[in-house]
């Protein structure tokens, strides 16, 4: 390059051209060799498609043969082993059966009582004939190795059968042979190149069935070094029988055990790559040769205009184009231009830098605006309802006192009932609670919390249950408790049962909106790591996507007028919140809607201190709304 670096144009093109011609034909050479390589890979995992294919169609064969061998095993003529009409069902079957040899049944003693095909030998040796033997030992089917059939005189496979009498007691052994040089035609449907083999090889590997020169390789070994079916890789490439090197694809037909072997030969790959080859070296010639025309072309006119571009370069530099690196240029023009460049890039990143600051800014600026702007905005509301609540708490707590005392006077009563004494104890307890509510809607406007106690979450079901239950009878809704965990948590209790009746009462109006008869609501409490999980779920409409965003906004609500105040889920959001757990909903598999709240489990010696906030409140309106997540329940 220093050499060529004061030299014309023009030569150093011709130079340059003519040493990346080098390089492009070892490249072309190079993607030769991977496209043998790439064609040999694809010819082995056809092979292996094939082989499974193959295969497939061989256990398809063999399933049938099974049907058909327990069909006539339980013919009358079979099971009564009637030899002259065993004689004549076999011949019948063989006649639409080409792939079977023979068809054989002989009783426990190896007496033959029918056969397929005429026969001079009246008894099987057992010796001879191993299977027959191991079939009247285990009663259950079994497939011969490769041997010359004793009537056939032809070699075959034998699958036997036991064959049972009427009564279930074994009579016999039923024998099918397989013709293992017409057991090629199954394979002759799958599409092979030419001089592809489909070779059937036992666990010894001895050669059962071959799709060419059945006749000459039958009996003989397909591998010099016998390898269990199972142990043999899916692909390799090996010289077979006749010579001839091919890729083997190998499936396990697990009947034998036997090895499919489907073998393409791997002088195919070269074969498709010739041409590839061919057309690739010529694309190269002439693209080499066309680029060095243009070449010289294009190197003649930079030449003449090298510092015109410059001079317009250096005028742009003030402008939005992206700079290169600094590099060593072959040439005092490039050099010039590339000079140009590097000072249009500094203006360029300067600008940007400066841009980017700016609209950071104002960014920024417009994020605090939107936030004091939603803060005035719910200041403004809760300073409303601050107002509302202090009256409504003020007018409300001198019934309530009245109605507590006047309880109270009546429990002395000695005269009053039992029952009657149940109830009013009810119905204080009631007060109380509507009493602490009144409380939480008074800390609600004033920004105060509540102390927290130890509370089992079992409680608070056990109430809410008991104070909605004749209310969810009365709507023909059912309500299921499921309990899975005895850990408490640190908050305090009438809260919690607040947001707890909260889920309850919104599950019940949903489930009444749907204008259903019935409908079922399930209330559980387990534990999630560190944590309790409560949920309420329904089968009820659900939420719509349009709502979910909005769900623990305060006022949001999507009751008609008088029937909610948008405040439940809000100050359930805040008192969940404000003791460090979670709260979110997500529907469900009944197609409703789940409402949960997550607490953490507190060691009882130790009191945690709620975290600073507000319960019922947030900083700003843009709560988390949703937790889009199931939790399964760990017993």
């Amino acid at each position: 390059m220093h050499i060529l670096k004061d030299q014309p144009i023009r030569r150093q093109v011709v130079a340059i051209t003519c040493a990346l011609l080098v390089p492009f034909i070892v490249a072309a050479a190079w993607s030769a060799d991977r496209s043998r390589i790439e064609h040999a890979d694809e010819l082995r995992e056809q092979a292996a498609s094939v082989a499974a294919t193959a295969g497939a169609y061989l256990n398809t064969y063999l399933s049938g043969l099974d049907s058909m061998a327990s069909a006539l095993a339980r013919h009358p003529a079979v099971m009564t082993l009637d030899k002259p009409q065993c004689d004549l069902l076999f011949e019948a079957v063989l006649r639409d059966q080409p792939l079977i040899l023979n068809i054989v049944v002989s009783d426990v003693t190896g007496a033959v009582k029918g056969s397929g095909v005429p026969s001079d030998n009246s008894r099987v040796s057992s010796n001879a004939m191993p299977y027959f033997s191991d079939t009247i030992r285990t009663g259950k089917p079994q497939v011969s190795d490769l041997m010359t059939g004793r009537i056939s005189n032809r070699p075959t496979i034998v699958l036997s059968y036991p064959v049972r009498s009427a009564q279930g007691a074994l009579v016999g052994v039923l024998g099918l042979g397989l013709n293992l040089p017409r057991l090629q035609t199954l394979f002759s449907d799958i599409p092979l190149p030419e001089g592809s083999v489909v070779t059937l090889a036992d666990r010894n590997s001895r050669v059962l069935a071959r799709s060419r020169d059945a006749e000459r390789f039958i009996g003989k070994l397909s591998d010099p070094h016998p390898t269990a079916p199972r142990d043999v890789p899916r692909t390799q490439i090996r010289t077979a029988l006749d010579n001839v090197e091919r890729s083997y694809g190998n499936a396990v037909v697990d009947r034998g055990p036997w090895l499919l072997s489907v073998g393409i030969p791997t002088s195919l790959a070269t074969m498709r790559v010739a041409p590839l080859v061919r057309r690739n070296l010529a694309i190269v010639l002439i693209t080499m040769a066309a680029i060095l025309l243009l070449s010289l072309g294009l190197s003649t006119s930079m030449s003449r205009g090298i510092d015109t571009l410059r001079a317009a370069v250096q005028r742009i530099a003030d402008g939005d184009l992206s700079p290169p690196q600094r590099n060593s240029a072959p040439n005092r023009e490039l050099t010039r231009l590339q000079d140009a460049f590097i000072t249009m890039a500094a203006n360029l990143r300067e600008t940007h830098l400066a841009l980017d600051h700016q609209v950071e800014q104002e960014r920024k600026m417009r994020e605090t605006l939107q936030s004091l702007q939603r803060q005035v905005v719910r200041q403004e509301r809760l300073a409303a309802v601050g107002v509302l609540v202090s009256g409504v708490a003020h007018e409300l707590n001198n019934p309530l006192q009245a109605i507590l005392g006047t309880l109270e006077l009546l429990e002395r009563d000695r005269n009053i009932a039992p029952a009657v004494l149940e109830e009013i104890a009810f119905v204080k307890t009631q007060s109380g609670r509507a009493r602490e509510i009144i409380r939480n809607l008074s800390r609600f406007s004033s920004q105060q919390s509540g102390p927290p106690t130890l509370v089992d979450l079992r409680e608070v079901m056990t109430e809410v249950v008991q104070l909605r239950r004749r209310d969810l009878d009365a709507s023909g809704i059912g309500l299921t408790v499921e309990v899975q965990t005895e850990r408490k948590v640190w908050a305090n209790f009438t809260e919690v049962e607040q947001v707890t009746l909260n889920f309850v009462i919104n599950a019940q109006q949903s489930i009444e909106a749907a204008e259903r008869s019935r409908g079922r609501i399930l209330m559980r409490v387990f534990d999630v790591g560190k944590r309790v999980r409560l949920e309420v779920q329904d089968d009820g409409p659900g939420v719509t996507p349009e709502d979910e965003p909005k769900l623990f906004q305060p006022f949001f609500t999507t009751k008609p007028v008088g029937k909610g105040t948008g405040l439940g889920l809000s100050v359930s959001y805040g008192i969940i919140e404000s003791y460090g757990g979670t709260i979110g909903h997500h529907p469900n598999e009944w197609g409703g809607a789940t409402f949960f709240f997550e607490l953490p489990v507190t060691d009882p010696s130790v009191r945690p201190s709620p975290p600073a906030g507000n319960k019922g409140t947030s900083k700003s309106d843009d709560r988390p709304p949703l937790l889009h997540r199931s939790v399964s329940p760990r017993v």
